[in-house]
């Protein structure tokens, strides 16, 4: 009996010890997107593309603070039924402009997940290559702050940004 369990011991230890040989790193996808050329003009085209419904949006709320200005300053004069009516049309309005403004974040969203999916697909080979080149039994995302410490040689980015412009 003491030997089976000095020999579990010895293998459970073993296994244990194997484990923790591994290598791991982390990427800043975010930041590798940005890096890359291609990143930089998925960027450029969403933010012209942003700037151009966000005028449109603003305009559009403007047009609702001048009914807004509007239907105070005329409610003492206005009858119950005129005043009803012209608080329903600025309901109405207020309820199609949030539609619109989630219509264009989902949009937008749409469109960035379209123009970065090819680079994700491209860098993620990047990165499998990488790996299985320099002996990495995991390669984490970088989200936030989710790594809370690590050496410096454990961060890929640069070198998947160098690799993927190669």
């Amino acid at each position: 009996m003491k030997k089976i369990l000095i020999t579990l011991a010895a293998v459970l230890l073993t296994v244990g010890a194997e484990a923790n040989t591994g290598k791991v790193g982390f990427i800043d996808m975010q930041k590798a997107i940005q890096a890359t050329k291609e990143g930089q003009k998925a960027k450029k085209e969403l933010e012209t593309e942003f700037n151009k419904r966000k005028e449109t949006l603003k305009k559009k709320e403007g047009d609702l603070r001048k009914m807004a200005e509007d239907l105070e300053k005329k409610s003492m004069v206005l009858s119950e039924e005129v005043k009803a009516q012209k608080q329903r049309e600025f309901q109405e309005s207020m309820g199609e402009f949030q539609k619109t403004v989630q219509k264009n974040q989902q949009e937008i969203q749409e469109r960035e997940q379209k123009l970065t999916e090819p680079i994700l697909d491209k860098m993620k080979k990047v990165i499998a290559t990488i790996a299985s080149k320099e002996g990495y039994t995991m390669i984490l995302l970088k989200k936030e702050d989710n790594v809370l410490w690590a050496t410096a040689d454990a961060d890929l980015t640069d070198r998947v940004v160098k690799e993927y412009s190669k």
